[in-house]
C-alpha cells in the first residue's frame, strides 16, 4: 500500500444513491461494490452539478459548475477553452483515456477558429473532452443513425450476433412469448432477457476492454474513465439478472396525490411528459424496476471482476478508484420519469471512493456525512498525484481531508446543481422561448431552494420532510427563510471562477509593485 499512481474512474449512468447495498436499498444484490466500499469510503451525500448526463459529465470532467463551463445540455459543445481531466492528468505524466460514455460534444466552430485540425492529435483530445479515445460509446444506437463500423457491433458479429445493427437487434432487445424480436426502447419489453448471453453484454465489453487496457499500460501511470452505459434506458438485461428480482424488491413510490393534483409548474409539466405518464402507473412501474436492478447488479459482477485483476496485477496497491453516477432516476418517484429536476431521486449521487494511501487508514469502510460534489474529484485526483493547486480554475475541493480524517472547520455548508430544459416537451406546455428555461438549487443540510426562470420559488424543508412531498415555496411562514435562500444563492452564482487564465499566485506576486516594474503613475 502507498501514494496511488494510477486513477480508475468509474461512472454508471443513471444509478440512482439509494439503489445499492451499501447506501440503502435493502433487496438489491451488489456484494462486489459493498466489498470495495468496505475497502474505502462512502460519501452519503454527495451531487451532481446538473442532473442529466451532458451537462453533469461536463462538471465531472472540468470541475466546474455549469454556469462557468457552459455546456448546459446534451448536445451543446463544451467550449473548446475548457480544461478537462485528461489535461490535468497529462500535465502530470499521466496517460489518460476512455472506455465507454462521455455524452460530449466537440467545439466544431471553436476548433476551426482556432485552426485545430481535427485530425490532429491536439484536435482529438479537443473533440474526445480531453480523453484519449481508447473507446468511446456513447451508448445510444438507433437503427437509423449507428455507424455500422461501431466496434461494440463489430465485436457482436465476430461472437455470431449477425445484422446491421445487433446493439438493438440482440444486446438491447429480446424474445416475446410469440417468438418476435422484442425491442428493448419499449418499456413493454423490460422483463425480456436480452438476446445476448452476459459475457456478451454492453457491461461485460466494456469490462473486457478496460482490463486488457490496464495490462497494455503496463508500468506507465494512466488514468482510465471506465464510464459504463447502464443501467441507462433501454431497460433489458441478460439472463440471468433479467428475473433476479421482482416487484417485491423495488422501494415504494415517493410520491402523494397532493403533489399530483396542485404541482409546481415546471414540475407540471414534466409529470406531462410521456416517461413521466408510464412511471406513474404503478403497474407499469413494478414491470421495468426490476430490470434496472438487474441491470446494476451484471455491474456489480463485472466490477468484481475488475477489482480481482487489479489484485492480481497488484495495481490495487498503487491505484486510487471512485465508483459513481452522473444523476439518479425518478423512476416514478414525485410522479416523475427520467431525470432533470431536483429531488433527491435525481440529485444524489452515489460516490465510493478507494485510495490505497495509508493515510486514509482511519475512514476506511465509513461512511462519511459532509457534502461533497460532483466537482470535487478532479482536485482530489490532483492532489492525490502530487499535482499543484489548480484553485483558479477549479470550483470543486479536493476530498482528501475528508479521507484523511482531518477536522475540519471550513468544509462547505452548501451545494448547488442547475438545469436547462429548453430541450424539453416541458418547455413547449409552459410557453416559453429556449432562453427561459433556465433553474438553480442550493441545498443546505436543513433546506433545499429552487429558482425557477418565470416562475416562483420552490422551497423544501429537508429536516420535518425528508422526502420532498411538502413545497413551501409559497407559504407564508417561510417568507424569510426563502429570502435568505435566494441570497445563497446569488452569491454563489457572483463567486464563479471567470478568471481562469492566471494564478492566484501570479496576482499575488503583481500586487502593488508597479515601481518596481520599472513603472510611476500619479507619483510626484
Amino acid at each position: 500500500m502507498g501514494k496511488p499512481r494510477n486513477i480508475l474512474f468509474i461512472m454508471c449512468d443513471q444509478l440512482r444513491a439509494d439503489y445499492l447495498g451499501c447506501t440503502g436499498h435493502p433487496s438489491i444484490k451488489t456484494p462486489h461494490i459493498d466489498a470495495l466500499a468496505g475497502k474505502g469510503v462512502i460519501f452519503d451525500r454527495a451531487f451532481c452539478q446538473a442532473p442529466v448526463c451532458g451537462p453533469s459529465r461536463m462538471s465531472f470532467y472540468t470541475g466546474r459548475y455549469m454556469h462557468s463551463h457552459g455546456s448546459t445540455y446534451n448536445g451543446v459543445p463544451l467550449n473548446v477553452g475548457e480544461q478537462t481531466l485528461g489535461d490535468y492528468m497529462r500535465n502530470l505524466g499521466v496517460s489518460t483515456g476512455l472506455i465507454g460514455k462521455t455524452h460530449m460534444t466537440a467545439d466544431r466552430q471553436g476548433m476551426k477558429r482556432l485552426g485545430v485540425d481535427p485530425q490532429s492529435d491536439d484536435g482529438i483530445l479537443a473533440s474526445q473532452c480531453g480523453f484519449e479515445p481508447w473507446e468511446r460509446d456513447d451508448g445510444l444506437h438507433p437503427d437509423s443513425g449507428t455507424d455500422p463500423n461501431l466496434p461494440y457491433n463489430q465485436y457482436l458479429r465476430a461472437q455470431g450476433y449477425d445484422g446491421d445493427n445487433p446493439w438493438h437487434s440482440f444486446a438491447n432487445s429480446g424474445i416475446d412469448e410469440d417468438g418476435n424480436v422484442a425491442s428493448g426502447w419499449l418499456l413493454r419489453n423490460a422483463h425480456l432477457p436480452a438476446r445476448v448471453d452476459k459475457a456478451h453484454s454492453e457491461t461485460a465489453y466494456m469490462t473486457d476492454l478496460a482490463m486488457a487496457k490496464i495490462s497494455g499500460l503496463g508500468d506507465t501511470p494512466w488514468c482510465l474513465h471506465l464510464s459504463y452505459i447502464k443501467p441507462h434506458w433501454p431497460y433489458i438485461v441478460p439472463a440471468p439478472y433479467h428475473n433476479m428480482y421482482n416487484s417485491n424488491d423495488i422501494l415504494p413510490a415517493n410520491r402523494t396525490e397532493a403533489e399530483k393534483l396542485a404541482p409546481h409548474p415546471v414540475i407540471g409539466a414534466f409529470m406531462g411528459h410521456e416517461e413521466s405518464q408510464n412511471f406513474s402507473d404503478e403497474a407499469k412501474r413494478q414491470h421495468v424496476i426490476p430490470t434496472y436492478m438487474g441491470l446494476i447488479s451484471e455491474i456489480d459482477d463485472h466490477i468484481g471482476r475488475l477489482v480481482a485483476f487489479l489484485k492480481q496485477q497488484g495495481r490495487l496497491d498503487d491505484t486510487l478508484i471512485v465508483l459513481t453516477s452522473d444523476h439518479g432516476d425518478y423512476l416514478g418517484d414525485h410522479w416523475l420519469g427520467e431525470k432533470e429536476m431536483f429531488h433527491e431521486e435525481s440529485l444524489a449521487i452515489p460516490m465510493i471512493l478507494y485510495t490505497p494511501d495509508e493515510q486514509a487508514a482511519a475512514t476506511r469502510g465509513q461512511h462519511i456525512t459532509s457534502m461533497v460534489e460532483a466537482i470535487d474529484l478532479i482536485p482530489t485526483f490532483i492532489e492525490a498525484l502530487g499535482g499543484e493547486d489548480q484553485s483558479h480554475v477549479l470550483e470543486g475541493r479536493s476530498l482528501a481531508p475528508l479521507l484523511n480524517n482531518t477536522e475540519l472547520t471550513d468544509w462547505r455548508d452548501a451545494v448547488f446543481s442547475e438545469a436547462d430544459y429548453a430541450w424539453r416537451g416541458a418547455r413547449l406546455a409552459l410557453d416559453l422561448a429556449p432562453d427561459q428555461t433556465r433553474a438553480y438549487m442550493v441545498r443546505t443540510d436543513r433546506w433545499k431552494f429552487i429558482s425557477h426562470d418565470h416562475f416562483r420559488p420552490q422551497l423544501f424543508d429537508l429536516k420535518e420532510d425528508p422526502h420532498e412531498l411538502s413545497d413551501l415555496g409559497e407559504n407564508t411562514s417561510y417568507q424569510e427563510t426563502r429570502r435568505e435562500m435566494s441570497e445563497l444563492l446569488t452569491k454563489w452564482l457572483r463567486e464563479r471562477r471567470n478568471r481562469t487564465t492566471i494564478t492566484h499566485e501570479e496576482i499575488e506576486n503583481r500586487t502593488d509593485n508597479a515601481k518596481e516594474r520599472g513603472i510611476y503613475f500619479g507619483v510626484w
